[in-house]
């Protein structure tokens, strides 16, 4: 599992251009710095670059970037003297021990007590951010229905304080607190094939952001919008959703991951120059955030989760090879050396992109093997999964409809799909 950040921005460039690594590396060696240092860049080094092992490279190679791209070193992601700033951070809290930590939170007498009374002092106010927080960083890992429960549970909570002795401050703060619970419930909601309270989360999260100005909550409604349309293949309205929420984001994540759900909208309408742009500007966007201190956060974008977008892209796209780097690298990163994952959920899509790449080659066994293991993995996104899953099923079929293994997977597929319509995730256990 590797600990440095991706350079998300030189890749953008080298995709948008449609240049392989080792493409890349002897167009680079052609420019005439190049040729008068006699450079010898290879594809190996463009890997590095794009992993963030090597945030500033040597001063020939920066000139070459610059005479190949047109763009200085820090528009291509590269970084002067950030020695160790490169490195991803490690949480405190992981993921599997969020929901532990929340409970125990709400757990301690003092805040316990709070809760029962009739007005709300800023301390409780910070606890239940800091509660917000940690519901929002175990939805990688927490099976759907166990944190759809406890969610539900808090937001009734906090909702009873909105009618106690509040100030005008506090008043705002806590809608805030109750729009983010509120839409991270709509998420969990759209998971488990809950789909009219979905929207209906959805929606009040709209609302609660518009009532206080919050451009970053009112954009992730937006977010979900494009989300829910993406899976229901409503793809112009994927694109619609995603550049209405653009106008409200900021400089945020949510600004981010519009973008990056355009990029996927534009990719299914099969839309490849614009899409690159989506790409280019969704990781020219992250470049100029902060590195998150808890990338795991639902509602924070970190540089892995730009790979994760663009290895579905790519694979809507029919550009194999690169949607093919990009779910290897997607599955790498998020793998640790105990094989369990922080991010199961994305390593399931990289397994059905993977699986759709290797029917298109010809090859059934490995595709039938990459659809199995996104089955396989306990934590998932029914809906998504399911309509990923539906272009695997679509491809198999076509190609290999009278081979066993074809059976296999697709009989996977049908108890997938029928525990999303009869709302029996439990049944896939």
């Amino acid at each position: 599992m590797p600990t440095s950040t991706p350079n998300v921005q030189l890749r953008a460039w080298r995709n948008e251009h449609h240049l392989s690594r080792a493409q890349m590396a002897d167009r680079l060696n052609a420019t005439p710095i190049g040729i008068a240092e006699r450079l010898a860049c290879d594809e190996e080094r463009i890997r590095h670059w794009e992993a963030g092992e090597v945030s500033w490279p040597q001063s020939a190679y920066r000139l070459a970037l610059t005479q190949l791209t047109g763009l200085q070193p820090e528009d291509l992601g590269f970084r002067p003297n950030r020695r160790g700033q490169s490195q991803l951070v490690e949480a405190t809290v992981m993921p599997m021990d969020a929901l532990r930590a929340e409970a125990e939170l709400y757990g301690t007498m003092e805040l316990a007590q709070q809760l029962q009374a009739s007005d709300v002092g800023n301390s409780t106010l910070e606890a239940l951010a800091e509660a917000v927080d940690l519901l929002c960083r175990a939805y990688p890992v927490v099976p759907a229905a166990t944190l759809r429960d406890r969610t539900q549970k808090r937001l009734a909570q906090v909702t009873r304080l909105l009618s106690g002795r509040l100030t005008l401050d506090q008043h705002r703060e806590l809608l805030v607190i109750t729009g983010w619970l509120t839409a991270l419930l709509g998420c969990i909601h759209y998971d488990l094939g809950e789909r009219e309270e979905a929207e209906t989360a959805r929606r009040t999260a709209y609302e609660m952001g518009r009532q206080v100005g919050h451009g970053e909550l009112m954009a992730w409604s937006y977010e979900m919008a494009a989300w829910f349309a993406l899976v229901e293949g409503r793809y112009h309205d994927v694109v619609t959703a995603a550049r209405i929420g653009q106008a409200t984001a900021g400089e945020t994540s949510a600004m981010v991951q519009l973008t990056l759900q355009e990029a996927r909208g534009l990719a299914r309408i099969g839309d490849r120059r614009e899409a690159d742009k989506a790409l280019t500007r969704g990781a020219a966007a992250l470049a100029r955030l902060p590195i998150p201190t808890n990338p795991d956060h639902h509602f924070v974008f970190d540089h892995a989760k730009w790979l994760f977008y663009a290895a579905t892209a790519y694979t809507w796209l029919e550009d194999n090879d690169r949607a093919e780097e990009h779910a290897l690298e997607t599955i790498q990163i998020h793998t640790r050396p105990d094989g369990t994952s922080n991010a199961p959920m994305r390593i399931a899509d990289a397994h059905i992109d993977l699986g759709i790449i290797h029917a298109r080659r010809g090859n059934l066994d490995a595709a039938v093997e990459q659809g199995l293991a996104a089955f396989d993995i306990e934590r998932k996104s029914l809906t998504d999964l399911v309509n990923r899953a539906a272009d695997l099923d679509r491809i198999l079929r076509q190609r290999y409809r009278r081979e066993t293994l074809f059976g296999e997977f697709h009989e996977r597929y049908i108890n997938a799909k029928h525990a999303l319509t009869t709302r029996r995730a439990d049944t896939l256990d």
